[in-house]
């Protein structure tokens, strides 16, 4: 039997063969690990939908930047529950809130930490949607005023990166004045470019109790059957100012994530969302996959497809497996 002079086995023999012509590279420095942040000292809640998961006061995610940077995560993004939420998101907003004091401690307890904060109402009204509300509807150009502000007291707190996840039209641009106005020029935005309506945000509207009381967010999150779209919501955000872009969800958006990521030269996130972290939890639960291979296979993917970034709840255990 003839075979060709080229057998690509030969450089699978051994791991390191495999590892010397290994295409794409996952490092603890291309982590984001999402946060929750609740009021009060010295708390720690498991989220019964993310193993593993838990929402921190402020002190103890202070404690938590701590060990992500000795892991080599050097990188968190905040989000806030807080105990008053009203038709406004008022608490957002707020110079001494959760969010700003959660800023403060981490950057004191890991002073070289990247400190990012999610910026949106719907952690913080009692409707539980991203914008304002009157009659049913998502209000766009005025809810841009309201998350501006939240961007101002987050990076006046000293957040490095805000990041706008509503997706009302025009924020990105608005909140750049905005933040440059108040002389916060330095403030880089990390912009949710392409968020879709997904079902796979299920656990995330748990931890942060921010489930919709009426109807769906369909009217500002994209069309999971659109890419197109994708691109030319990717694009407005450059030109708006935005300084990363970000797909979200990744794994079931991979082709989203190449698209976006040959359309711009910006920095690309893609966001592992909580769904995607449950579910291959609950098949390993089961004994139908092995954990840790199905996870770092998944983040491999993100890498694989173009994103610089990867905000990820395995973060800290694909952290300690990377060292």
């Amino acid at each position: 039997m003839s075979f060709p002079a080229s057998r690509p086995r030969r450089l699978r023999r051994t791991p390191a063969l495999r590892a010397l012509v290994r295409e794409t590279v996952l490092t603890t420095k291309d982590f984001v690990f999402p946060m929750f942040v609740v009021p009060g000292r010295g708390v720690s809640q498991p989220i019964g939908s993310m193993p593993g998961q838990k929402r921190f006061s402020p002190d103890l995610a202070a404690e938590e930047a701590r060990r992500l940077w000795d892991l080599g995560i050097h990188a968190v993004l905040l989000f806030g529950i807080p105990e008053h939420k009203d038709a406004v998101g008022s608490s957002g907003y707020q110079k001494d809130g959760l969010i700003p004091q959660a800023v403060r401690a981490i950057a004191k307890a890991a002073p070289q930490m990247v400190i990012m904060t999610d910026v949106c109402l719907c952690e913080y009204t009692d409707h539980g949607h991203c914008g304002l509300v009157e009659k049913g509807e998502i209000l766009n150009d005025p809810t841009l005023e309201l998350l501006a502000k939240q961007a101002i007291a987050h990076a006046q707190a000293g957040a490095h990166v805000v990041a706008p996840s509503d997706m009302m039209d025009g924020r990105v641009g608005f909140i750049r004045e905005e933040l440059d106005d108040e002389g916060l020029e330095n403030t880089s935005i990390m912009a949710y470019s392409v968020k879709y309506a997904s079902a796979f945000y299920g656990p995330f509207r748990e931890a942060a109790e921010s489930a919709p009381a009426f109807g769906d967010r369909q009217s500002y999150q994209m069309d999971p059957a659109n890419q197109s779209e994708a691109i030319r919501e990717a694009r407005m955000d450059e030109e708006e100012g935005a300084d990363i872009l970000m797909v979200k969800p990744a794994g079931p958006y991979l082709d989203i994530v190449r698209a976006v990521r040959e359309a711009t030269d910006l920095p690309l996130a893609a966001y592992q969302v909580s769904g995607e972290y449950s579910m291959i939890h609950a098949a390993a639960e089961r004994g139908w996959i092995d954990l840790e291979k199905a996870m770092l296979e998944s983040l491999v993917g993100i890498k694989r497809a173009g994103a610089d970034i990867i905000i990820s709840y395995f973060a800290p255990h694909a952290a300690r497996l990377l060292k």
